[in-house]
């Protein structure tokens, strides 16, 4: 049977669910239909119902942009020849009243829905249609086999066996090939101009079958089956095609060889999918290949925020910096990383950074107004290098904050706090302070207070406690032992400052973060 044989329909529906669910009702080219298209409202339909020339449109009411309603008077008012068959709930029943003044062929009840009751109003429509030849045949093997591939692709863990895939399909290996066209900066027809060149050269050299579809995520999809020793002439003519569209932003991907026809959906979801994501970290490989990835780097290491907000604490912004960038070149280095969890590494940091910059004192106005730029670029990133760069961007605002900063400190000012973030865990104090740095006590108390916002104790202070919040949330450590570990000997006098600077007592404030966590 040929496609003019076949009556074509139109689903237009905004739930992809509904739509696969109709999509996998029917064997619909052995019923003597094809699905020609689908759209998720009216506006949509109708552009693609003037590219697909439907017999007939099934449609639902109640959708966004454009409903049914108008959708199916533009369309009888341009194209009257064309039927229509609505999906409606019982709530919407007074629109289907009115679409019938429109010329609607006939209505079904989504509740209701199933396979016998569609087939039996798209055979009785499709009557309705002059010169249209319906055949029913079980010989349409093409379309009977791109119906097999939908369906294992969309999720089905097998399909019927009725012989014609062993006669699509006779030799002993498969192969799929992937083109992510997402990004391609070219139409889709041109990416299955590509697909098909593909392989008519492997027909010029190998016997081979193959089929070609496009997934729901616009991936396009080459399955190819031919003989096993096939496999290092599709590597090559892939690894061609693949180097030779490097500036069109497409990502091409093979999969490992496989024997049965029911594993494909397993192989796009375990491979090809895994391969996209892979493509993030490796923007530089045309084509990635289960069989031939780069060696996998050694696993990341925790990041120690910690370590990391000690530093920015101490001033030392330049070690801070270079250990963050080392692990960030780590992670992307990492190609079975999740991007998800990459992308978030990098938002929190710069959140955080933000926080402890302004406890230090600088004016983050900027940054504030930014963050949710960088946020947002991070998000929107295509490969890891993306994302790093807006680190990059971010740190580099940063460093002229810190630097406008330090250019309004006094040298002896910035001496005495580097001392303080040095030595807060001891008994310090104003007295010993002014010896070390031979001033007098009463001098360095107005000195400090003349140069900073905080007084002494009141800094020192502030040091501590943000010490302390840090040992509580890692909850290994005793309020009294962390009390001593931020150089406070009494421990009652500890509690007192720590509530009169956050609030809440430390005990309080540790119930309050593991609460926090079991709600994570």
């Amino acid at each position: 049977m040929t496609d003019t044989n076949l009556c074509r329909v139109v689903i237009v529906d905004d739930e992809i669910l509904i739509r696969q669910g109709i999509k996998h009702y029917l064997n619909w080219e052995q019923e003597g239909f094809q699905i020609v298209g689908e759209a998720s409202n009216g506006k949509e339909a109708l552009e693609l119902i003037e590219q697909t020339k439907p017999h007939i449109v099934l449609t639902d009411i109640v959708m966004p942009i454009m409903d049914g309603e108008e959708m199916i008077r533009i369309l009888k008012a341009s194209h009257p020849e064309i039927e229509v068959i609505v999906l409606s709930s019982f709530s919407e029943f007074h629109y289907v009243r009115s679409t019938f003044q429109s010329g609607v062929a006939d209505y079904i009840l989504k509740p209701k829905l199933d396979p016998q009751e569609l087939l039996a109003i798209l055979r009785k429509t499709a009557d309705r249609i002059p010169m249209l030849q319906l055949e029913r045949s079980s010989e349409c093997a093409a379309s009977s086999i791109e119906t097999k591939m939908d369906k294992l692709l969309s999720g089905y863990d097998t399909v019927e066996s009725d012989g014609t895939v062993q006669e699509a399909f006779p030799y002993d290996r498969y192969w799929l090939i992937g083109v992510d066209v997402r990004r391609a900066a070219q139409p889709p027809e041109a990416t299955a101009s590509m697909l098909q060149e593909l392989a008519d050269r492997l027909l010029k050299e190998h016997p081979i079958a193959y089929r070609m579809t496009v997934t729901e995520n616009q991936h396009w999809m080459l399955l190819l089956n031919a003989s096993v020793r096939t496999r290092a002439v599709i590597d090559q003519l892939a690894a061609s095609m693949a180097s030779s569209t490097t500036s069109l932003e497409l990502g091409w991907m093979l999969s490992s060889t496989f024997e049965d026809f029911n594993r494909l959906g397993e192989i796009y979801r375990s491979e090809l999918q895994k391969l996209l994501g892979y493509r993030f970290f490796l923007p530089a490989q045309h084509l990635l290949s289960m069989d031939h990835l780069p060696a996998q780097a050694k696993s990341v290491g925790q990041f120690q925020l910690n370590d990391f907000a000690d530093q920015l604490r101490r001033k030392q912004f330049g070690q801070a910096v270079d250990y963050l960038r080392e692990h960030v070149t780590a992670m992307s280095s990492d190609y079975r990383m999740d991007i998800f969890e990459f992308k978030s590494f990098l938002s929190n940091i710069i959140f955080n950074m933000i926080v402890l910059l302004g406890n230090m004192d600088v004016d983050v106005k900027s940054l504030e107004e930014h963050k949710y730029a960088y946020f947002k670029s991070i998000e929107e990133a295509r490969y890891a290098d993306d994302v790093a760069r807006q680190l990059d961007a971010f740190i580099g605002e940063a460093e002229e904050l810190i630097a406008a900063k330090h250019q309004t400190t006094n040298p002896n000012m910035q001496l005495l706090l580097d001392y303080i973030h040095a030595h807060f865990t001891e008994s310090l104090t104003l007295t010993e302070v002014a010896k070390v740095f031979h001033f007098n006590p009463s001098y360095l108390s107005t000195f400090f207070a003349s140069h900073n916002p905080e007084g002494f104790n009141e800094y020192l202070n502030k040091i501590r406690v943000e010490k302390a919040i840090e040992l509580l949330r890692d909850g290994e450590a005793t309020i009294s032992e962390i009390s001593c570990m931020v150089g406070y000997s009494d421990h009652s006098y500890f509690t007192k400052v720590f509530k009169k600077r956050t609030g809440l007592s430390p005990s309080q404030y540790r119930v309050q973060q593991l609460q926090k966590q079991w709600k994570d």
